[in-house]
């Protein structure tokens, strides 16, 4: 014979304060963890959504990023016409080539600065990255020392608001607008003009060429043809993969969360223990009784395991709740291979919220099995003679 759920919810009841405690020590380790985890998440979205398949990334081959990597002018002119590259309306090859450079900027409220990407883009730049949009302003002019600033960076960072003057390369650059990126890795940079940036830097080079295909046939030829053109020591890739490699960034802080998850779960676990352990020890008589009824040692240990479930259960909605608020909220990292900002939104997604529940749940039955284990083992004359 099973006994009835509402049993235990009247017991969690009558135990309000050690109830509370451990309801509000599951649902901090829940909130924390999927904290750290929407930090990871956001992280991998901005780069993996980043680029298009059929955009075709060119960089010295070795280079591990633009920024370590360059590809010469003649490369160049020779690139944008290859078979297979979309033309533009205007008649010109749909190809950009980039430089990128990184410059140190102080963050707002703080002395403290971080480094933030420039990049340099051909005037097809903008046809090639259909999700980076102007929303503030105008488009900066060839020529002229203007930028425009996607407006995360612009959120973090002094001297990015529009018509605010950044000093970088040889003088000072004027911000005429700001862009938003759709939650892409272009939503950590500023853009230029190509050569108005290279001629700042005395670059004979450029970082990088993109290339627009036809199809994916066209895609596969092109990167063949660049792959296996002796000449200039390239080498070219979907720039979907470009920037899915990039995603290495979030390794450490998903390895962190996993062991703060770990660290914390052990105490929620040692908590949700210490609740059932009490409430054996308040219950003796009231658990012999029970076994005098009839109610047979499964029922008993079921029966607190429920009750420790419950209590998790509880507390892992509290904590899917606490963490709610971060969504959204703008935050950066350092990226290790270009040593610059990533700018990016916490995610706290649905698989995230059911995961935390998930991991609640086990906390619970962890928690609470050996508690249980001890309660239906009891033996009802001895403990209906306890005081």
């Amino acid at each position: 014979m099973a006994i009835p759920v509402k049993y235990n919810i009247r017991s969690v009841l009558v135990r309000r304060v050690s109830t509370l405690m451990t309801v509000l020590s599951i649902a901090l380790v829940v909130a924390v963890t999927i904290g750290v985890m929407a930090l990871a998440t956001g992280l991998e979205t901005a780069l993996v959504s980043t680029g298009d398949p059929l955009n075709i990334l060119v960089r010295r081959r070795g280079a591990d990023s633009e920024l370590s990597s360059f590809v010469t002018r003649d490369a160049w002119q020779v690139l944008r016409y290859l078979p297979g590259v979309v033309t533009h309306s205007s008649g010109e090859p749909l190809a950009s080539a980039d430089v990128v450079v990184v410059i140190n900027l102080p963050k707002r409220g703080s002395d403290q600065g971080a480094n933030v990407t420039i990049r340099g883009v051909s005037p097809m730049g903008m046809a090639l990255r259909p999700q980076v949009r102007l929303v503030e302003g105008r488009m900066f002019q060839a020529g002229l020392r203007e930028v425009i600033v996607s407006r995360r960076i612009s959120e973090r960072f002094q001297h990015t608001s529009l018509g605010d003057r950044l000093r970088f390369g040889k003088g000072e650059w004027t911000v005429v607008g700001l862009f938003d990126a759709g939650q892409t890795a272009f939503d950590s940079e500023i853009w230029t003009d190509v050569n108005q940036l290279a001629s700042d830097y005395n670059r004979q080079f450029y970082s990088s060429v993109l290339l627009r295909a036809v199809n994916e046939a066209a895609a596969r030829d092109i990167i063949s043809r660049v792959e296996n053109e002796r000449r200039y020591n390239l080498t070219a890739e979907p720039e979907t993969e470009y920037f899915r490699e990039q995603t290495q960034a979030a390794a450490p802080i998903k390895a962190m969360g996993m062991f703060i998850a770990f660290i914390l779960g052990i105490g929620a676990c040692f908590a949700a223990m210490n609740t059932m352990y009490a409430a054996v020890t308040y219950r003796t008589r009231e658990i012999a009784t029970l076994r005098v009824l009839g109610f047979r040692k499964g029922s008993i240990l079921l029966s607190f395991i429920v009750e420790s479930v419950l209590l998790a259960l509880v507390g892992g909605v509290v904590g899917c709740l606490l963490v709610l608020p971060i969504n959204g909220v703008t935050t950066g990292t350092a990226n290790w291979q270009t040593f610059s900002e990533i700018a990016f939104a916490f995610r706290v997604t649905p698989r995230l919220l059911l995961a935390g529940m998930i991991f609640a749940i086990l906390i619970g039955l962890f928690g609470g099995f050996f508690p249980a284990r001890q309660a239906a083992r009891q033996v009802p004359a001895l403990a209906l003679r306890q005081e």
